[in-house]
């Protein structure tokens, strides 16, 4: 199987503007709608990075650094960080513009987990990733930090299911 670059999958810049019916009682954007939103994205790179349909199998590390306010515009990127056998972790940032002042906070970040599933639903094998630069080096070896993590909680929580 080939292997691919982040840069054959990853999302630049997915602009949502923020209306009225997007926010909470407190006059934020509602969480869950970015989760959402950054759920739909990261699978499409997962998706286009391994050539199968791919599932949610977790999201970590789910960090709300800054709420996003009444019109704001919200700049969504994802890319992946680290394929396995079947699974791929595909990192989002997420970041808030003000479109009047040309301001750019971050605002979220997280690590979804996608699982490729062959046409009988069962995991199928996805490319290797090749990072192509530092920065991309840096995500490549998180990534595995974060995996290991997951697999030790996995792991350690197993003696309490009944």
């Amino acid at each position: 199987m080939n292997s691919k670059p982040s840069s054959a999958s990853k999302i630049d810049n997915h602009v949502y503007k923020i209306f009225l019916n997007d926010l909470n009682a407190k006059r934020t954007v509602f969480g869950g709608l970015i989760m959402s939103i950054a759920d739909r994205l990261a699978v499409v790179v997962a998706e286009r990075h391994s050539g199968h349909t791919c599932v949610t199998a977790s999201v970590d590390s789910w960090h709300f650094v800054a709420p996003a306010q009444e019109n704001d515009t919200l700049l969504f990127s994802a890319a992946i960080n680290k394929a396995w056998t079947s699974s791929m972790e595909i990192g989002v940032r997420v970041e808030a513009e003000n479109s009047y002042l040309g301001t750019k906070r971050h605002i979220v970040s997280a690590y979804f987990t996608f699982v490729a599933l062959d046409a009988e639903g069962k995991p199928a094998p996805v490319p290797a990733l090749v990072p192509e630069n530092e920065k991309e080096l840096q995500r490549f070896a998180a990534a595995e930090i974060r995996r290991q993590a997951r697999l030790s909680v996995r792991e350690q929580l197993k003696q309490y299911k009944a």
